[in-house]
């Protein structure tokens, strides 16, 4: 038996666009000698639809689009991801379900069990999870057909009282199929190649894992979908960020699946930077493709955090078509802008150098009745900021751009940015990358040649809004911060645990001040692309009013 593992990047409620891509896939698989085509998790409408579901009409479009799905499978088998209505008026009202279809009409469905609603996930708010589990027959090949989730009960802390596998087992399935829609984070293949060959190992038989791939706003689909033998080898990977489809052939002897030819596949470790930087331009290029847009500018500072924005969104949408604005003012330095147009030239983008000062003046002008006589302070940093951001979305909307948000995670949690300022912009994309983390992205961006000019990696930071301003005035040092906000966001630590950890007490009850006092800026921010376990937006759900200190 053939089996073609389908792997795509789908648009959220474009029932005519994903519909057009199975059906594509079903014929090209048929003309290649398939039996079974196997696609992802709600495929059909496209993951996560949220409160989508809530609407009959959604669901309504979900049906007619299996149908057209199921008209086209005649001489093939196809398993599709839907969401269908639960006929019990008790419950929830719909399942998230993986419904088998051939000769032109549903023969089989499983519903997901297991139904996540820790970090991004809420989707017990929408389905009604399984309690009858029953293996599904194709042309005698008895499967064990499960939804993302359903697999990932196993190991020594289980998170669910059931394991769906556990029942399915004792029908005896030659095959495990686990379509899914599992978002990326920089560690996720790791601990995702664990769970499955757990299972694989577990259950003694193989499993073909069919994930979906390409950004939904902040959520990022990594693909990599792949198959593995009983003993939880790869038989075969699918590509990483993009779409892909593989065939793998099955030989049935004596009840069990054996995948023929054996010849395996090893995942190759990418490094840490790689996957974030793959995983932020596929971000950014989806953003802007399933939006509509095309072409992205944002203010180029010279410092590290817009040069590799700029260099990023470069190259997810080309870089005639990312446009950077130099802003320079009285505190400017000359080699912050001649590095900064040094990266543009590097990049071939375009730039454009407009001054703030005189604006400035021309505020402060305004505002001396009132300020007359108090110092220079935050309030005149913040001026300069926003009038940065009034410029950029002045030049966004008179020439059809979108201003990408350049602040990277370290700055947002602990507030170091202005709100109406440098805060602002249609997408974030180093919202959920600590300081040290661009340092590395810099490096691997630099890893063949000189883009991002070498005194933008190594001068201090700082953000230039006042005479010999450096960011270690106002914060730790970036090592020891993100150090500590990685403890606290990611870990879930407390702040007694992070002094354990060796950190100066006062540094740490600072940090934690910080980020608490800072929710409601976050709440005001844009999108922000998730590359981490524990990204600030749905999956951080904070009061804005709280003093956990203790």
């Amino acid at each position: 038996m053939k089996i073609a593992l389908v792997q795509s990047n789908y648009i959220i409620g474009d029932f005519e666009q994903n519909t057009a891509k199975i059906i594509g896939n079903i014929r090209k698989a048929r003309q290649q000698g398939a039996d079974l085509v196997i696609f992802a998790e709600l495929s059909v409408c496209g993951y996560p639809p949220r409160d989508f579901l809530e609407f009959d009409d959604f669901i309504d479009r979900c049906d007619k689009a299996v149908q057209q799905i199921a008209d086209e499978c005649i001489g093939i088998g196809a398993i599709v991801g839907a969401p269908t209505r639960n006929p019990n008026p008790k419950g929830k009202p719909l399942f998230n379900s993986a419904l088998l279809i051939a000769e032109g009409e549903i023969v089989a469905s499983a519903h997901k069990a297991l139904l996540p609603t820790y970090d991004i996930f809420d989707e017990y708010r929408y389905f009604e999870p399984n309690r009858s589990f029953n293996i599904v027959n194709f042309k005698g090949l008895p499967l064990a057909l499960t939804i993302c989730e359903d697999l990932w009960n196993i190991g020594p802390d289980p998170l669910y009282v059931s394991n769906p596998m556990d029942e399915l087992i004792k029908q005896s399935p030659a095959l495990m199929v686990n379509i899914a829609a599992s978002p990326f984070h920089w560690n996720q293949e790791k601990e995702r190649n664990a769970v499955l060959a757990g299972n694989a190992i577990k259950y003694e038989i193989p499993l073909i894992y069919v994930n979906q791939v390409g950004a939904q706003t902040e959520l990022l689909f990594d693909g990599n979908s792949k198959a593995l033998d009983e003993k939880g080898n790869q038989l075969l990977k699918l590509a990483d960020f993009e779409e892909d489809y593989q065939i793998l052939e099955l030989n049935i002897l004596n009840g069990k699946a054996v995948p023929s030819p054996k010849a395996y596949v090893n995942s190759l470790d990418k490094p840490k930077p790689r996957l974030i930087h793959d995983a932020l331009v596929m971000g950014i290029r989806d953003y802007f493709r399933k939006m509509g847009f095309t072409k992205a500018i944002l203010g180029l500072s010279g410092g590290i955090d817009s040069a590799v924005t700029l260099v990023l969104a470069a190259e997810a949408l080309g870089p005639e078509n990312t446009r950077a604005i130099l802003l320079p003012s009285g505190f400017s330095s000359s080699h912050s802008i001649e590095d900064a147009k040094a990266l543009a030239v590097n990049l071939g983008s375009p730039y454009d150098i407009i001054g703030i000062q005189d604006s400035f003046e021309n505020i402060e002008s305004t505002l001396n009745p009132f300020f007359d006589g108090l110092p220079f302070n935050i309030a005149e940093e913040n001026i300069q900021a926003r009038l940065r951001a009034v410029i950029l979305m002045a030049m966004a909307n008179k020439f059809g751009y979108i201003l990408l948000n350049t602040s990277n995670k370290s700055e947002a949690a602990v507030g170091y940015g202005t709100l109406y300022g440098d805060m602002c912009g249609g997408i974030s994309v180093l919202g959920d990358v600590y300081k040290t983390e661009v340092y590395e992205l810099a490096d691997y961006i630099n890893r063949d040649k000189e883009i991002i000019p070498v005194n933008t990696i190594i001068k201090p930071p700082s953000a230039e809004l006042r005479p010999d301003q450096k960011d270690s005035d106002s914060l730790p040092d970036y090592a020891i911060l993100d150090a500590i906000l990685y403890s606290y966001i990611e870990q879930r630590m407390g702040p007694s645990s992070i002094i354990r950890e060796g950190f100066n007490a006062d540094t740490v009850y600072r940090v934690l001040k910080m980020v608490n006092m800072n929710e409601w800026k976050r709440h005001q921010t844009p999108p922000i692309l998730r590359v981490s376990t524990k990204a600030f937006g749905s999956g951080r759900r904070m009061p804005i009013v709280g003093r956990y200190l203790s």
